[in-house]
């Protein structure tokens, strides 16, 4: 472990240990520093120190080193300067998501890179075996080299500032963003596992918050701040768990929201109970909880329409919509229904919590909990007015299948109600924390509700029934799934019906008289007779005694209820004016109580700062005077030490102050002394040497020249010697080969024929096996070929196929447009003629009326004066005689002679051009053209036409006056 004077000489260590890449022996050097108890003051300094350290963590992947060290520079920094360890982990943060995103476009880049540029050409064998021995993609393999390792360690350092910053008042937002960063990450890149990791820290850091409430640095969570803070993070975990579709984290999340309002006894803001609540419908319609579900709706419908001013009248109805299906998709009936107590008990727990849930009730006293039904739920949808707010569809869909009693026709009514709301729903505008409400999604449960309420009403109607009529009578499932709805019923006491397949019927029980069923089948016949009479025979109003007695008791009683009204709406104001200064109040000690508590904090850092100041100089004195005593007191023992090996006394006296520039004085005298005496010496002993060196050589020189003399003689002996050996071993190696040469060159021609075989059969070998792979290739590049000559004319065939069916699709519509266009000439001719029919028997009908007219015009002016001249008893056949100077009509002109016959009218039907045709007049007509009838078809099957002196009203058949004014229009 190495030790540095200042922690500056530890980071010019370090890079010169990067700059000849030991990274790993730099990244050491600052550990031990950082780790040291030595530099327990915060400096400058060590922040740059922890910058370069934490580099060099991100650059070797070394997470526990960076845990180590951050958890020294928090302690050396909580107390002192707080923002330099926020500084530091968000700089760690950022260098690790950085790594992280180079890795992955490194991965990818790669990727893109190992494209094969020619898609059509053949694979190697050797690439073949290679992908079948390593059985991965090569995306994969990049993967697991590049970025698996990098995202190790980014969400080993979200962990560790998680783990650094829990619990800390001063750093609450850093935590926040440390959390909200990891979960963004487990989003991103679908970390599900990693999520479930995260919730579960997150957890456990809140509970060791309750735990250990006597720290020292424990958040406050009644602060508004730290307590936004952690709602924040919550909501986000849960937005963050809908989103991977985590749904049982997504229930937790939920459940943490409501335990941390619990534990400080508060609402959150109306945003975020609307993200509250919508993610709640979620979870509950994914977990098949439809109550839950529908109460979760209706929750978020009263915030929306509460508190969102911006809300629409069609988002308003959507949302309505969904609460009114929401509640209609609850099963109608109890699924505990024969279930044990333990299982009832569970249930009643289970219906209470989530009561809580639904209600965020902050009280948990059991008797503050409400019932969760479906009957109190729709009452409730009627009573708050929901119902009113949702579409006419859904209010119809209500009515019917809630309160209409159509065992017959229930399905075929609600089935176009069912088509018309799959249709509606989208996105809401003005409710941008809402989801996209989809009302299809409730359309199977709808289907569902709706046969369970045709076989309850068809059992109260019928006691046996064919299985095929009641197929036909739900037209939304087949009769396997009504077989299986039909059983959950009967199952949970809803219906009672059993199923005879051999003789394929459903058969009801039967219900006595007084049974609940026929009796409100009767009651509800009762109510609509009497409703029937109401209508028929509508009551008469009488007078009340109360109002004969006092006249003015209705005035009286509308303008005291006006009175208490206004009074109710004072009240309200008041109570809302005294809220809103309540508010105002609170925000006004809430100001003042962080203005106090700014200044306050303000004071205690510029005391704070000021005694670190004041430390820093008393430290810096302290430090140069130990450390000048040390180097003295070493000075010192060095001395003593060399005083006793010389057997000196010691220079220092007794009571003597020392000091350092005393100490180095007299050693540096003592070495100057010392330095003398053994230069002195030296010489002397130089000159001893020179004289003893030269004396040996004098004496050694005649020694060695006859010792060289000898050794010539005994290595020239020693040479011949060896030379003698050499030369007879040399001539019997020679024999020896002979010798042996000899005896091999009897198998020479065997080895050269071995030899050729040996070659001609590893060369027939190597041919055989070129051939065979040449032609394993040529069949591989064969049969690559024909899949893809086959897959060509499979792709032709399918284009021509469909290009086939487009003609022909183009053809009919176009042979279609052609028949109703047709069709709809053929129509307008059709109504043309009918149209020009009707218009001349208008006209025909018109001329009748108008000689009708003017023929009772004429009768009405001939009338007095021919009843002043007829005699007091005529007979009533006989006619009277015209006055003089009188008009006469011609048919009276005659009326003295029996025998004569009034002239036949000719114009009477406009000119003798026939009666008018009937509007049925292809009965006139054979073929296109159209006959006047003939006389006998006008005037009946005698033939005869009538005589013209009878009245009008006899014309047509001997009918009355009356048939004729009631068969015609009357003139004016």
């Amino acid at each position: 472990m190495s030790t540095f004077a200042k922690p500056e000489n530890a980071l010019k260590r370090a890079e010169e240990l990067i700059n000849v890449g030991q990274k790993q022996d730099a990244l050491q050097a600052l550990h031990d520093l950082i780790t040291s108890k030595r530099y327990r003051a915060w400096q400058k300094p060590l922040e740059r120190i922890m910058f370069k350290y934490v580099e060099l963590c991100v650059d070797l992947r070394r997470g526990r080193f960076a845990k180590d060290g951050l958890i020294q520079y928090r302690i050396v920094c909580q107390q002192v300067n707080v923002t330099s360890l926020e500084e530091v982990i968000k700089h760690f943060m950022h260098l690790s998501t950085e790594k992280a995103e180079q890795a992955r476009s490194q991965a990818q880049a790669l990727e893109e890179a190992l494209d094969v540029d020619d898609l059509e050409a053949d694979k190697r064998p050797e690439d073949l075996m290679l992908s079948y021995v390593s059985g991965e993609k090569g995306k994969e393999r990049s993967d697991r080299e590049l970025v698996t390792p990098w995202f190790k360690f980014l969400w080993e350092t979200y962990r560790t500032v998680l783990e650094i910053l829990r619990n800390n008042s001063k750093l609450e937002a850093l935590y926040a963003m440390t959390a909200h960063r990891a979960f963004q990450f487990c989003k991103q890149y679908k970390r599900t596992t990693e999520f479930r990791r995260l919730c579960e820290i997150i957890r456990n850091h809140l509970a060791n918050l309750n735990k250990y409430r006597d720290q020292r640095d424990r958040p406050d969570l009644t602060a508004p701040e730290s307590l936004q803070l952690y709602l924040d993070t919550r909501f986000e975990q849960l937005k963050v768990a809908t989103e991977l579709e985590l749904w049982q984290e997504a229930f937790r999340s939920i459940e943490d929201i409501h335990g941390l309002m619990c534990m400080v006894k508060k609402t959150p803001k109306a945003s975020l109970m609307v993200v509250y609540y919508a993610k709640l419908t979620e979870i509950f319609w994914i977990s098949s909880s439809h109550l839950y579900h529908a109460y979760a709706w209706l929750k978020l419908f009263t915030l929306q329409k509460s508190f969102n001013k911006n809300l629409s009248q069609k988002d308003l109805q959507i949302i309505a919509s969904s609460v009114v299906l929401a509640a209609l998709a609850v099963a109608p009936y109890d699924h505990t229904q024969g279930a044990s107590h333990l299982e009832l008990e569970n249930e009643k727990e289970r219906n209470m919590r989530m009561a809580n849930l639904i209600g965020f009730n902050l009280d948990l006293k059991p008797e503050s909990r409400e019932v969760l039904s479906r009957s109190s739920l729709l009452s409730e949808l009627v009573s708050k007015g929901v119902m009113s707010c949702a579409t006419q569809e859904v209010k119809d869909l209500y009515h019917l299948l809630e309160h209409e009693f159509l065992p017959l026709d229930l399905t075929a009514k609600v089935q176009p109600l069912l088509s018309k709301i799959s249709k509606l729903g989208g996105k809401l505008t003005s409710a941008s924390s809402v989801p996209e409400v989809h009302l299809s999604q409730y359309i199977p449960a709808l289907e569902k509700l709706a046969t369970l309420r045709l076989l309850q009403q068809v059992s109260q109607v019928y006691q046996t029934m064919k299985i095929e009529s009641l197929s036909q009578m739900i037209p939304f499932f087949d009769f396997s799934a009504v077989e299986k709805i039909s059983v959950d019923a009967v199952k949970h006491n809803f219906i009672a019906m059993k199923l005879d397949h051999m003789k394929h019927v459903v058969l009801f029980d039967t219900q006595d008289l007084e049974s609940d069923g026929l009796r409100d089948h009767l009651t509800v016949f009762a109510e609509s007779l009497n409703k029937a009479r109401a209508m028929i025979y509508p009551p008469t109003k009488k007078s009340s005694k109360l109002g004969e007695i006092l006249p003015g008791l209705g005035e009286i009683v509308d303008k005291e209820h006006k009175r208490l009204l206004a009074r109710k709406s004072i009240i309200e104001k008041r109570k809302e004016e005294q809220e809103r200064q309540l508010l105002e109040m609170e925000r006004e000690e809430e100001s003042r109580r962080l203005k106090q508590q700014k200044i306050t904090e303000e004071a205690e850092q510029k005391r704070l700062a000021a005694e670190y100041e004041q430390r820093n100089k008393q430290r810096i004195l302290r430090e140069i005077e130990e450390r000048e005593l040390e180097e003295a007191q070493a000075l010192l023992e060095e001395h003593e030490k060399r005083s006793k090996r010389k057997g000196g006394k010691k220079p220092i006296l007794e009571g003597e102050k020392v000091t350092k520039q005393i100490l180095m004085e007299r050693a540096l005298s003592e070495q100057l002394r010392e330095r003398q005496e053994m230069e002195k010496k030296l010489q002397k002993l130089v000159k001893t040497m020179d004289y003893l060196e030269r004396a040996k050589r004098e004496e050694a020189a005649p020694l060695i020249e006859a010792a060289f003399q000898q050794r010539l003689v005994e290595e020239k002996a020693l040479h011949e010697h060896e030379q003698q050996q050499e030369i007879e071993l040399s001539r019997q190696r020679h024999d020896g080969d002979l010798r042996e040469k000899n005896r091999l060159s009897r198998m020479l021609e065997n080895k050269i024929i071995f030899e050729e075989r040996v070659k001609s059969r590893r060369e027939s070998e190597f041919n055989q096996r070129r051939a065979e792979r040449e032609e394993r290739i040529n069949q591989i590049v064969q049969a690559r070929k024909q899949e893809r000559e086959a897959l060509r004319k499979k792709i032709f065939f399918v284009r021509s196929e469909e290009e086939r069916l487009k003609r022909l699709r183009e053809e009919e519509e176009a042979r279609k447009h052609e028949e109703d266009e047709r069709r709809r000439k053929e129509e307008a001719e059709h109504k043309a003629k009918l149209d020009k029919i009707a218009e001349k028997q208008r006209q025909r009908e018109r001329e009748l009326e108008e000689k009708e007219r003017i023929r009772r015009e004429a009768l009405l002016v001939d009338g007095p004066s021919r009843s002043s001249e007829l005699p007091a008893g005529p007979e009533p056949g006989a006619a009277a005689a015209p006055a003089a100077g009188k008009y006469v009509p011609r048919f009276r002109r005659g009326g003295t002679e029996g025998s004569a016959q009034a002239p036949p009218e000719t114009d009477r039907w406009g000119g003798g051009s026939g009666r008018p045709a009937p509007p049925d007049s292809d009965k006139w007509s054979s073929g296109s053209a159209r006959q006047p009838p003939s006389d006998t078809d006008r005037w009946g099957s005698g033939g005869s036409r009538p005589d013209d002196r009878n009245p009008p009203s006899d014309r047509w058949g001997g009918g009355s006056k009356s048939t004729w004014s009631s068969s015609r229009p009357r003139g004016r």
